[in-house]
């Protein structure tokens, strides 16, 4: 099968975190050796519990966190390496990032027109009538106006202060948005509006996204392809349809079994799946390792867990027919 062409390739990425001295020293292991890679032009969602890794792998991708080791490709060039002008300038040239919380991401002493153009202004941008006009423009985008340029992040909405992050990570036309579960602050009327906006700006700008979250519902909707993170691991990567249609890993079919049903009369009857890795797994004699079952739908496993979810696909194909 030929190697598709990434815009991002993460490679036995790993960032570690530690803390005591001596006896007491803890190693926490936030992202443990997880590989992926993001076509142009894709939407691949990132999803798992809190607390599973997902926020630092995309704060490491962008170089918020250094990597403990392993490697990350933008465009074919090594961008975990060591931290040069060079580098940091073609980061923020190429990769932006949407945080989570739209609040505490935006200065509360700067108006609107000097957070969004700060970034013009990093890229060496010095006339202040190019950067006013531009961040008219990509207000008007995201569907403020001219006049909330002059204001303050506190007269905003949480969703409007979301699209203001939006527009600042847009303003300098990246390739790249890392979205860090843009949407878990907002209300849930306001989050299909930000959704479909990023949608939107998504095919305008031909934006890749790198999509965190752990709403299952916005990932389905949102992501061409979606992996699933569990303790700093990837364990489940499949596009969309195969992954809610056929889930292989029983994490992740924990996972979606725990996705609200809208009919209360079908909620009642809907089992739920324990998830226990102790009691799922024997790693003992086989070691485990991402397999591909079927075409672009890899699994975290070992060659007998493989064998099994192979027969899985094959009877669930038969059974189409």
């Amino acid at each position: 099968m030929t190697e598709p062409t990434y815009l991002l390739e993460v490679k036995n990425l790993c960032r570690y975190f530690t803390s005591g001295r001596g006896k007491n020293k803890l190693t926490v292991k936030a992202v443990d050796n997880v590989s992926f890679g993001v076509r142009p032009a894709e939407t691949f969602g990132l999803v798992g519990e809190s607390g599973c890794g997902k926020t630092t792998l995309g704060r490491t991708v962008i170089r918020l966190y250094d990597p403990t080791s392993g490697q990350v490709f933008f465009n074919g060039r090594e961008i975990s390496g060591k931290m040069t002008a060079d580098l940091r300038r073609y980061l923020t040239e190429n990769i932006a990032m949407i945080f989570q919380d739209p609040i505490e991401s935006l200065n509360p002493r700067m108006t609107v027109e000097e957070i969004i153009g700060e970034g013009l202004k990093v890229r060496g941008v010095k006339d202040k009538d190019e950067v006013r006009r531009r961040v008219v423009e990509m207000l008007e985008k995201v569907g403020l106006n001219e006049e909330h340029a002059t204001r303050y992040p506190h007269e905003f909405s949480g969703g409007q202060r979301q699209r203001i992050g939006i527009a600042r990570a847009l303003i300098v036309q990246p390739k790249m948005i890392i979205a860090d579960e843009p949407v878990s602050a907002l209300d849930v009327s306001i989050q299909a509006q930000v959704i479909n906006l990023l949608n939107d700006l998504k095919e305008e700008f031909g934006l890749t996204i790198l999509f965190i979250a752990h709403n299952l519902s916005v990932v389905k909707y949102f992501s061409d392809r979606i992996g699933v993170m569990y303790y700093g691991r990837l364990v489940e990567v499949a596009r969309g349809e195969d992954l809610y249609g056929k889930p292989l890993h029983p994490y992740t079919r924990a996972l979606l079994s725990a996705i609200p049903e809208p009919n209360p009369f079908t909620a009642r009857s809907k089992k739920r799946i324990d998830y226990d890795p102790e009691r799922d797994h024997d790693y003992t004699i086989e070691k485990p390792e991402m397999v591909e079952i079927e075409p672009e739908h890899f699994v975290y496993c070992s060659p007998s867990e493989a064998a099994r979810y192979r027969e899985i696909c094959r009877s669930a194909v038969k059974a189409g027919d």
